[in-house]
C-alpha cells in the first residue's frame, strides 16, 4: 500500500493472487544506473566477508564503525521536547538579514551559478592523481571568464582531502579579486578537519538526517540585501518552500548555551582527532610493510576524505580480493577506517599497489 506524502513505489500482489491482469503505467521505465556512492554501500551490504570494509559513504563513524551522535546533540534534543515547540513551518526562512536557511548547500551552489551569471562555469579536478596534490587552481582561475562563480570548499575538501595552504588561499584570493570572480564557499566541516572550529571556519554537528544549512550573501547595504533576499525567496519556494526546522533548532540550542557549546567543541575535536590518528596509522603501516610508494599524502590531506592515488584497476582488486569497498577513482572515506581494520586495510592496499 502506498503512503501519501512520500516518494514510494507500489506493486499490486493482490491482483496476481486473484488471477487478474494489471496494466501498469510504468511498464516501460528502464532500470536506472546505481548511484556511484550509494552503490558502493549496497555492494558492501551483500558481501559476507567478515573483514569487509566500507570506505565509500562520507558519514562519520566511531572506532567501532557505528554512527556517532554527539553527546552535546543528545543533551540538546530533550530540551527541545521540554519547550513544547510546534511543528509548523518556520515563520521566517531567514537566519540573518541576508542569510536563508537551506537544506543543501551544494544545490544552492548550482542554483546560484545559474541565477548570478546565467551559466555554470567550467570545472576540472583540482587534484593531480599521480601526485595527490593540488594543481592547476590558479591557472584555471586566471582563464575562466570574468564574473564567473567559483565553488570552493572552505576546509576538508570533499572528495580529495586536499586543502590549499594559507599562502595558496592568499594567491587565489588575489586572482579572484583581480578578475572580479564570485567565490561561493561550501563549508560543511568546521572543526572536523583540524579540531579547531576557528581554523576550519564552519560548524558541523553530524546532523546528517536533520539537514541544516545557510545560504549567505554579503551585500553593500540594506536595500541591496532586501532585493537579493526577494530573489532568494522566489528560488526557495519551488525548491523546498520551507526548511526543516528540527536540525536548525538543535544547532541554535547548542550554540546559544555556553556549556553545551563547550561540550560540542570537545565532541568535534574528538571526531577530528580520531580521523587524524587513523591517517597516521595507515601511513605508518604501509611504510612498515615495505611499500615503495610515498604515502605522505595520507597525512598531508585533511578531513574525512583521502584521495589515495590508486587507479581503477587497483580499486577493483581491493574490492574483489579483499572486500574493501571504495569508489573507482581511489577516493576513500577515512571514517570507515578504525583501529580494528587499519592493519588489514594497509595490507590490502600494499598488495594491490606493489
Amino acid at each position: 500500500m502506498c503512503q501519501t506524502g512520500q516518494v514510494s513505489v507500489c506493486d499490486q500482489p493482490e491482483l496476481v493472487e486473484r488471477g487478474e491482469s494489471f496494466r501498469s503505467w510504468w511498464g516501460a521505465v528502464q532500470m536506472g544506473p546505481p548511484d556511484v556512492i550509494l552503490g558502493v554501500s549496497e555492494a558492501y551490504k551483500k558481501d559476507s566477508n567478515p573483514k569487509k570494509i566500507n570506505l565509500g559513504v562520507g558519514a562519520y563513524r566511531d572506532d567501532n564503525g557505528k554512527p556517532f551522535v554527539l553527546p552535546s546533540v543528545k543533551k540538546a534534543s530533550p530540551r527541545l521536547v521540554e519547550k513544547n515547540l510546534d511543528h509548523e513551518y518556520s515563520p521566517d526562512r531567514r537566519k540573518r538579514p541576508n542569510s536563508a536557511k537551506t537544506a543543501s548547500s551544494l544545490r544552492w551552489a548550482r542554483t546560484a551559478s545559474t541565477w548570478q551569471v546565467g551559466r555554470t562555469p567550467p570545472s576540472r579536478p583540482s587534484v593531480e592523481p599521480a601526485r595527490c596534490a593540488s594543481e592547476g587552481a590558479l591557472e584555471d582561475l586566471s582563464k575562466i571568464p570574468e564574473r564567473s562563480i567559483v565553488l570552493l570548499h572552505a576546509c576538508a575538501h570533499n572528495p580529495t582531502g586536499v586543502d590549499p595552504k594559507p599562502e595558496q588561499w592568499a594567491e587565489m584570493s588575489a586572482v579572484i579579486k583581480k578578475r572580479s570572480l564570485y567565490p561561493f564557499f561550501d563549508m560543511a566541516y568546521q572543526g572536523f578537519a583540524s579540531g579547531d572550529v576557528n581554523k576550519d571556519a564552519l560548524a558541523n554537528m553530524g546532523l546528517y538526517g536533520e539537514r541544516a544549512g545557510a545560504f549567505s550573501l554579503i551585500c553593500a547595504d540594506k536595500d541591496e540585501a532586501d532585493r537579493t533576499m526577494s530573489q532568494i525567496k522566489i528560488l526557495i519556494r519551488p525548491m523546498y518552500s520551507n526548511p526543516p526546522i528540527h536540525g536548525a533548532r538543535l544547532v541554535a540550542e547548542i550554540l546559544s548555551d555556553a556549556s553545551l557549546r563547550k561540550e560540542w567543541l570537545a565532541d568535534v575535536k574528538l571526531m577530528a582527532d580520531r580521523i587524524i590518528s587513523v591517517r597516521s596509522t595507515l601511513q605508518n603501516n604501509l611504510k612498515k610493510l615495505g611499500s615503495a610508494r610515498n604515502w605522505s599524502h595520507i597525512t598531508d590531506q585533511i578531513g574525512m576524505f583521502c584521495f589515495t592515488g590508486m587507479n581503477q584497476q587497483q580499486c577493483e582488486r581491493l574490492t574483489k580480493e579483499f572486500s574493501v569497498y571504495l569508489t573507482k577513482d581511489g577516493r576513500i572515506s577515512m571514517a570507515g577506517v578504525t583501529s580494528k581494520n587499519v592493519d588489514y586495510l594497509a595490507q590490502a592496499i600494499h598488495e594491490v599497489t606493489k
